[in-house]
């Protein structure tokens, strides 16, 4: 199937209604903490809260969205002082004393876990940028830059960070160089940093190297240090929705570069590959893990259908269909797009709900918790509608 200009402005207008009359109302205002600062994001089905700790990655991300929201939709003052409380949360609150950020925090920010990685930094580090453009507030800028910086120094010196497994197996993940293009993507895009196109260029070229399979069609999740695959149940388990969001950071860049032709077939390559691994036949939607030998998944989640893997897979379908005019793309994007939007979407309360069974019924009715909160749908139904708003005008 092909979109026509009409069936692209429908859809634009369809995600401008879903992003500001009821994804964002379901979290704002009601999830600004006027006690102690940041946001209260862990709710039910009908928005009462269910939990009052915090995730401090879901602050930096909530903080990022109303500041983008401000940069790029409409400068409501109260998107902005609703993104300078998360700021504020996050500065006041959630660094240790090693400068490290902590992931889990109570109500008023006292430390509850830390995490051997560096993602609430990278949520920081967007969410700062996002802010500094809408404020001009130098000092958060400043301290963008700064925690970019300390993400580069982690990502080359894993020996800064406590390690989570010995050395008898040593691997490496696509999480972190996916995590960082993105992040540096924010960071230039907002405020600038002349760093970030060498590192992006570093990070796409170590995914490309090490983790695309092309003589079986795939994206390895981790891998060994030299590329190979780690032939154990972690080392084969691939996750089809973090490699397609990893496809979409990849076309981004393309066009940031121009219409890059390489990155355009690298990003399609990848999409193309876990398209095929992660749509579920039967029952339509991506399903969670898959194992890349078709072996048993150890996860007993492994074939649940998860709310932000859609979200991704609807971003990576429109964009690979506006940057190359290939109609299968906009036959995946409906597929997506409409197994999202029937099976997650809460029609009474707005939002989606997170977490399906593989036959797509509702599993539980959590809409925010430690890893769910107002970033991957809000994300996707923004960037489609800055995309097809910048389609359109062609």
């Amino acid at each position: 199937m092909s979109y026509s200009k009409i069936d692209l402005q429908n859809l634009r207008n369809f995600y401008q209604n879903q992003l500001l009359n009821d994804t964002v109302p379901f979290w704002f205002p009601r999830s600004i903490d006027t006690d102690f600062g940041g946001y209260l994001l862990m709710r039910d089905q009908d928005g009462s809260l269910i939990d009052d700790d915090k995730a401090v990655w879901i602050q930096g991300r909530a903080a990022w969205l109303l500041a983008t929201l401000y940069n790029t939709v409409e400068p409501k003052q109260e998107w902005l002082e609703g993104s300078k409380t998360g700021i504020d949360f996050l500065n006041n609150h959630c660094f240790d004393t090693d400068g490290q950020m902590f992931f889990h925090v109570t109500r008023d920010g006292q430390p509850i876990r830390k995490r051997r990685y560096f993602f609430s930094e990278t949520f920081a580090v967007i969410a700062m940028s996002a802010y500094a453009k809408a404020s001009g507030d130098e000092t958060a800028a400043e301290k963008a830059r700064f925690l970019f910086g300390k993400c580069i120094e982690y990502s080359t010196n894993p020996d800064l960070l406590e390690p989570k497994f010995t050395a008898t197996r040593p691997s490496k993940g696509i999480g972190t160089p996916m995590i960082l293009i993105n992040t540096a993507q924010q960071l230039r895009e907002n405020i600038g940093d002349p760093r970030c196109d060498e590192w992006i260029s570093k990070w796409i070229a170590e995914i490309e190297t090490y983790f695309v399979k092309d003589d079986i069609k795939c994206v390895m999740e981790q891998v060994a240090p030299d590329g190979s695959i780690i032939d154990h149940i972690d080392g084969r388990t691939l996750n089809p929705g973090h490699a397609i969001e990893g496809a979409w950071f990849i076309l981004h860049e393309a066009k940031y570069r121009n219409n890059d032709p390489h990155l355009i077939a690298l990003g399609c390559k990848m999409l193309d590959y876990m398209w095929e691994r992660g749509w579920d036949k039967e029952h339509g939607g991506i399903l969670y893990f898959r194992d890349v030998y078709d072996k048993p998944v150890q996860e007993y989640w492994q074939d649940m259908k998860f709310w932000w893997p859609q979200n991704e897979v609807i971003i990576a379908t429109l964009l690979a269909y506006t940057m190359t005019g290939n109609e299968k793309y906009a036959t995946w994007h409906k597929m997506v797009h409409d197994y999202g939007y029937s099976k997650f979407h809460d029609t009474a309360n707005g939002e989606w709900f997170g977490y399906l069974h593989k036959d797509g019924t509702i599993a539980q009715t959590a809409k925010g918790n430690l890893f769910k909160g107002p970033f991957h749908l809000p994300r996707q139904e923004w960037y489609c509608l800055q995309l097809l708003n910048e389609y359109l005008k062609k």
